[in-house]
């Protein structure tokens, strides 16, 4: 008779008279998950031959190492070592999405996480030989999802409980002191965008380069003492404070995010700006009759990442209505696809799975059609500039204060969870890998940061005859 034992192994314990061996007769089946592994080990591999044209990669596994590409002066050279056969399922059906979470989880170690986004992004084109059948229905269905249902009001409300509404003590020990979560601006006085690698990072250095962020929106937006501006995205009030402190204006701030609005309000009260700043719990599409023209500008400093490409001629729209038809200004900011890679159906990634949901990066051209059309041509275009050489600096400059002051025993009042090691391990791997990741783009082109100035037609520029 057959008997399946435990060890998926079948034993053919009797047999007929005339045949009688010595010794039971055990054949052992390969674990189908084995089997699954093995194929993506291998097909992963054949990949990676001929994708690593430039570079040299090293992967190293318990079946023995591998080497692709070429070593040359000046290329990345990337060590990998897999700990968990998961890691080649998870590259094979998941690709870069999988690469994060293998990362996470502890199934794979590298040398260098920057060089890894590198060697990447460096052999982009033939990396797209990975792309499984699977996984390329998946994403078509992830990016018309996340396209047409991924920002209606009640998601967007989950989206941002998922994204902000998490341990403000978390944000608070590595972001600058004016708790800006966007890109700063570096100047000489800082050593410029690669300071902190050529003479090292200087305390106070976030802090001078997030200020003069915050002033130089400002001053684009051409904001004078009386002035009120309307804010969307309220971040924990940094943009709100400077504008009122420094610049004599009154603000109104929208955040869908209950902790920042409870820290936001903190912040104001401790500065004494209460009467002049108030801090709305509320989806940009509910602003109120009484906004109608009643702003002279408008700002909204990485917040459009959010609002998703069907919505940006609403978002537009909104904006035109909240603005006096005169001698008003608009200035936003946003990370941003370039042209030629951006998408309105863009599926998910690491950045939208596990740290901003159902994201959506414009591009500029997306934006300033959807300004246009939003206003029927009652902005113009003033300005358009790229500061995408300034965030790689920004978040290596987060990545060490993460480093230096994200402690367990401090994480974990806010995320109980996180009391097993292993959990908080993966936590911090998690966000070491959005600084890299993120970092690794800017540098590379692959995404961009624009600022985009409006103004009402007709409006004068500064005196010129």
């Amino acid at each position: 008779m057959l008997n399946a034992a435990t060890s998926s192994a079948l034993t053919f314990s009797s047999t007929p008279n005339f045949y009688r061996p010595s010794s039971s007769l055990s054949i052992v089946l390969p674990n189908p998950r084995t089997i699954l592994s093995s194929y993506a080990r291998s097909s992963v591999l054949a990949v990676m031959e001929k994708a690593i044209t430039r570079g040299h990669l090293t992967i190293a596994d318990s079946e023995g190492v591998h080497h692709f590409g070429s070593r040359s002066k000046g290329s990345n050279d990337v060590y990998l070592k897999v700990l968990n056969n998961d890691f080649w399922m998870r590259i094979l059906l998941s690709q870069d999405l999988g690469f994060s979470e293998a990362y996470m989880m502890g199934d794979v170690e590298v040398d260098s996480l920057k060089a890894v986004m590198d060697l990447w992004l460096d052999n982009e084109s033939g990396m797209d030989n990975l792309s499984s059948a699977i996984s390329r229905i998946t994403s078509a269905i992830s990016g018309v999802s996340n396209a047409f249902l991924g920002q209606t009001r009640s998601k967007a409300r989950l989206n941002a409980i998922a994204s902000y509404d998490q341990s403000n003590e978390l944000f608070k020990a590595f972001l600058s002191q004016e708790m800006m979560y966007s890109c700063a601006l570096w100047s000489e006085a800082e050593g410029g965008v690669r300071g902190d690698l050529v003479s090292g990072p200087t305390p106070g250095d976030l802090e001078a380069a997030q200020l003069r962020k915050i002033r130089y929106v400002l001053t684009a937006a051409k904001v004078k003492p009386g002035d009120r501006i309307l804010e969307f995205g309220s971040g924990w009030g940094g943009m709100a404070i400077e504008a009122a402190r420094t610049f004599g204006c009154e603000v109104d701030t929208l955040t869908l995010s209950m902790e920042q609005k409870a820290l936001a309000e903190e912040r104001i009260k401790a500065a004494g700006l209460q009467d002049v700043i108030r801090v709305h719990l509320m989806d940009y599409r509910e602003i109120p009759p009484s906004f109608e023209k009643a702003f002279d500008a408008f700002i909204s400093i990485e917040m459009l990442e959010h609002v998703g490409s069907k919505h940006y001629h609403d978002y537009f729209r909104l904006v035109d209505f909240a603005l006096k038809s005169r001698n008003a200004t608009v200035v936003v900011t946003s990370s941003t696809f370039p042209e030629s890679r951006y998408s309105g159906y863009q599926p998910e990634d690491f950045m939208r799975k596990y740290m901003w949901p159902n994201s959506c990066l414009p591009s500029a051209t997306a934006l300033i059609t959807a300004a246009n059309t939003g206003s029927e041509a009652r902005f113009t275009l003033e300005g358009v500039e790229n500061h995408a050489a300034h965030y790689p600096r920004t978040l290596r400059e987060w990545g060490r204060r993460l480093d230096a002051n994200v402690r367990q025993d401090l994480i974990v009042k806010d995320y109980p969870g996180l009391k097993d090691k292993t959990e908080f391990d993966a936590f911090r791997r998690k966000w070491q890998y959005l600084f890299a990741y993120a970092g690794a783009g800017f540098a590379k082109g692959y995404i961009t940061c624009h600022m985009l100035t409006f103004t009402r037609p007709n409006d004068c520029p500064v005196s010129c005859d």
